[in-house]
């Protein structure tokens, strides 16, 4: 389509050598041509070109000391991509692949993730490409304290509300949030994914995890099946994936398999989360720790991988969920998981799948949930943790958690009915992407050219 190329190709322009970012807006524009065909109103207000092109991009260096008194430097990024619909939200992520194209992406996804909850958010995202690992704790607090001290004149509990993504958790959250309290003199909900002692919310941990979880339950339920009995593939050993393979065991299926960046575990017994939970969240080590305390479980390293794919998509599972990054999971390893017997893929991670990997499933016709629709647990858990602050309220676990389902349903409903009004019923990314954009365009014409 002409309109839908012709935006890509500017933005090719505009914004150069951001392939993260293109592949994400070409997969949704690629899927908005049969709404632009029957309503002209978005060509008219220029919907597309004013939603690739953010809002704001802000990018600041990240000056700290480490702990031999050398000073080091690194690149920060918030992107206030839109906010239409509310308050930017999305987190940030601090890791050394960060760099403008990953966030835009991530920003853009949240954009219309966000929109798909039925939630007051807009969508931004953050980070810097500063590596968490091997540092020690004041060489963190340093560095938290040092992108905070540009951050904190851009954000605020109503305009915009970072929080945790990988490499930051409830420690980053904490001191940059200490640092946030000491520049301003506020204490608000500016940051969520906090300790529980100082405004967190129950259920943020698990949320995401729990959220792709209840998001698959709902598809399978659409197919008269469940998730009892079924063996699961996950990727990654962080918070998105332990606390999907905590939800699906307790649900009743088992998951096998998870990975970290060193190595994959296999154990067809099925994964002791408890001792996961000891070995990544407690001790902070890797999987091949876990494997030396299971001499069931088969630890399969790096080095061994597939060429052209990943060891985790490469065994016998009949559910997918790819919980670790981006472009993890490709057309090869999407075949493989096809001649496996895999009925469901349900990414828990951001654009796991490449674009060939997404067309192969898409072709499968299997139940197959972007991560806009079934990851979206986690932020939606952040607005109620800005809901629980805004009133000075505390939530019990169960009230927050039965608030999650209620969204993940929503969201499930939201997709599956947009997919079946345009005659692809089976396919959730149109669904996702449609039902998302249409609420944040129809929010942008109203509001005026802006």
């Amino acid at each position: 389509m002409p309109y839908t190329h012709n935006t890509i190709v500017k933005l090719q322009k505009s914004s150069p050598a951001q392939t993260e970012f293109y592949q994400a807006v070409e997969e949704v524009l690629d899927s908005l041509a049969p709404v632009l065909d029957e309503d002209s109103r978005f060509c008219k207000h220029s919907i597309i070109e004013r939603m690739v092109e953010p809002e704001r991009q802000i990018m600041f260096r990240v000056a700290w000391v480490d702990d031999n008194g050398d000073v080091q430097v690194n690149k920060g990024y918030r992107v206030e991509f839109n906010s239409a619909l509310g308050p930017y939200k999305g987190g940030i992520r601090f890791h050394p692949s960060v760099n403008a194209s990953i966030i835009k992406f991530l920003g853009f996804e949240q954009v219309l993730k966000n929109a798909l909850t039925g939630l007051p958010l807009g969508g931004g995202k953050g980070g810097a490409n500063f590596d968490p690992k091997g540092k020690s704790d004041g060489e963190i607090m340093r560095f938290c304290q040092a992108f905070m001290s540009e951050l904190y004149r851009h954000i605020g509990p109503t305009t915009d509300v970072p929080a945790g993504d990988i490499g930051v958790g409830a420690r980053e959250i904490g001191y940059m949030f200490g640092q946030y309290k000491k520049l301003t003199n506020r204490f608000d909900g500016v940051l969520t994914g906090k300790d529980l002692l100082w405004g967190g919310s129950l259920v943020r941990k698990e949320a995401t995890g729990y959220g792709c979880v209840y998001f698959a339950e709902h598809m399978l339920e659409g197919n008269n099946d469940s998730l009892e009995g079924k063996e699961c593939l996950v990727s990654g050993s962080g918070n998105v994936a332990i606390y999907t393979i905590e939800k699906l065991l307790e649900l009743g299926a088992k998951p096998v398999t998870c990975s970290d960046s060193s190595g994959t575990i296999y154990q067809k017994s099925g994964i002791d989360v408890k001792s996961l939970k000891q070995v990544k969240e407690v001790e902070q080590g890797r999987l091949s720790d876990y494997a030396k305390r299971h001499p069931d479980a088969e630890y399969i390293s790096r080095d061994s991988y597939p060429d052209d794919g990943h060891a985790v998509w490469r065994v016998a599972g009949q559910l997918a969920f790819p919980c670790a990054t981006q472009n993890e999971l490709t057309s090869a390893d999407a075949k493989a998981l096809l001649d496996n017997g895999c009925i469901a893929v349900c990414e828990g991670a951001n654009m796991p799948c490449t674009a060939d990997a997404a067309d192969v499933l898409l072709k499968a016709k299997i139940a197959y949930a972007p991560g806009k629709a079934a990851n979206a647990g986690g932020v939606a858990t952040s607005q109620l943790e800005m809901a629980q602050n805004a009133s000075m309220q505390r939530w019990t676990f169960q009230e927050v958690d039965h608030k999650l389902k209620d969204i993940m349903q929503g969201i499930y409903q939201r997709t599956r009915d947009t997919a079946a009004e345009l005659e692809q019923p089976t396919n959730f990314i149109l669904g996702a992407n449609v039902a998302g954009f249409r609420r944040v365009a129809d929010a942008m014409i109203q509001q005026g050219v802006v």
